[in-house]
């Protein structure tokens, strides 16, 4: 884009701001960015809104496979009922391991997009403090020369009063002084613009405490459940597992709504950052007086637009070394004559020696480089950084939706069958237990009878 490093916007962005858009009407919508049109932001909320959709269609889903869970009756083959736990239980652990993969993901992309507001917010920073190192510099060196025309020349005008050709230069100096004054005072005064780069910069750091703080609560709110998940099944234990699908539910809803907040915020920024010139200008000359040129100059930072302040420069620097020629000239000539002048002289020689200095300062901040350079960083922040971190929270969002989605409609089955599990166990361990009521119950007459030995009339010498 420009000098020294250039900004080209990625193909994420190309493919987001192809998006259709259309207002509550249907009717289609640029897809210019545009946050202050109505039509605009009915446009996002629409793009939004279908997360709402799949959180509804998730819903019906699990409504109709609760129904049919509650009212289809069990089955009586114990290898189908095995079988079905064992898919049941297995169907849980595959929502567990997608949710905890979608946590992975999450973390990345929250960190992406922190740092990308964070490289943003650095370069917004350090261009305030350019701006305001060059607003210091202009009232500096308008105060120095006021001083000096107000103080030292009027009295050295007045110590070579006798000397009218003396005189004559000293108000031709002041002349000058009071040219590069007025051409200090027609520079830019960046403090007095509708809005300063601080304050952009506070207001962008303040949100993404927030956003940031919010996700990482999510995610570890989502890894709490995976976590205690899979404790309860493990261990059977059915509160436990009742809670999880409660707080599962919950999480479900929340997945949605941040999968509509994130689809809405990488459109409108992909639509940012496919012409951020275009709206940045637009923006400027709707809330501010600075002049598109000026602005357009430190934009593009190219060769092809010439520096608005250049001539005024130039003009102000020419004029401070026909000055300076000027007071060598007084020194060589009126000092001898007139020795009162001295000081006079020597102090406005400082003033201009230390306003020399003030413009080779402001030519260089005035440059575009240094701004153009902040400018493109917080491009790169917001649209490389922030733009990939916001996907990757999509997708989170996204597998997080889907994991829970599957954990409703699993988990209720699966603690049915902790019951009838615990049952069956229970009754092996008494079938195979010699000290249970029925192993210590006596036989039946009848099986005593005929467990008796046979009595034989044969001589005890016989059985000897």
């Amino acid at each position: 884009m420009g000098t020294p490093q250039g900004y080209r916007a990625s193909w994420w962005v190309y493919l987001l701001h192809q998006v259709p858009r259309t207002n509550f009407q249907f009717e289609v919508v640029d897809s210019n960015f545009a946050p202050q049109d109505r039509e605009y932001q009915q446009a996002l909320l629409l793009l939004a809104s279908a997360a709402g959709l799949c959180l509804a269609i998730s819903l019906v889903l699990i409504c109709v496979y609760l129904i049919r869970f509650c009212c289809c009756g069990p089955e009586d083959e114990d290898e189908s009922k095995t079988q079905r736990f064992c898919c049941v239980t297995w169907s849980c652990v595959a929502a567990v391991i997608i949710c905890c993969a979608g946590i992975g993901v999450g973390f990345y992309g929250n960190s992406e997009t922190n740092d990308g507001v964070g490289q943003a917010t650095a370069a917004l920073l350090n261009a305030n403090l350019t701006l305001r190192a060059t607003d210091m510099l202009v009232w500096q060196t308008l105060g120095l020369l006021s001083g000096a025309v107000g103080g030292d020349l009027t009295h050295l005008e007045e110590a070579l009063a006798p000397r009218t050709e003396l005189v004559a230069v000293v108000r031709n100096t002041r002349r000058q002084a009071e040219a590069v004054a007025q051409t200090l005072g027609g520079l830019p005064v960046w403090e007095g613009l509708g809005g300063s780069p601080s304050q952009l910069a506070h207001g962008l750091a303040f949100l993404e405490d927030y956003r940031w703080l919010a996700y990482i609560l999510l995610l570890l709110l989502d890894l709490i459940i995976c976590l205690f998940t899979l404790l309860g099944l493990a261990k059977q234990m059915k509160w436990l597992v009742v809670i999880m699908t409660v707080m599962s539910f919950l999480v479900l809803i929340l997945s949605w709504g941040s999968m509509g907040l994130e689809t809405a915020a990488a459109v409108g920024l992909s639509d940012f950052c496919s012409d951020p010139d275009g709206y940045i200008l637009n923006m400027t000359q709707a809330k501010t007086e600075l002049s598109p040129e000026i602005l357009q100059y430190y934009l593009t930072c190219s060769q092809d637009i010439p520096n608005p302040f250049q001539q005024r420069l130039t003009t102000s620097q020419r004029a401070l070394s026909s000055i300076h020629s000027q007071l060598h000239g007084l020194e060589r000539e009126a000092i001898p004559q007139f020795p009162a002048a001295e000081r006079n002289l020597v102090s406005v020689q400082g003033i201009l020696n230390t306003t020399e200095s003030n413009f080779h300062q402001l030519v260089a901040l005035l440059n575009c480089r240094g701004l153009h350079k902040d400018y493109v960083d917080a491009l790169k922040g917001l649209c490389y950084d922030g733009m990939e971190g916001l996907l990757f929270l999509e997708l989170f969002s996204l597998l997080s939706a889907l994991a829970f989605t599957t954990a409703v409609c699993s988990l209720p089955r699966a603690w049915e069958r902790f019951h009838s599990s615990r049952d069956a166990a229970y009754e092996d361990a008494e079938d195979d237990d010699p000290f249970t009521p029925q192993a210590r119950s006596p036989l039946p007459r009848s099986s005593l009878r005929f467990s008796a030995p046979p009595i034989s009339n044969a001589p005890v010498s016989q059985y000897m």
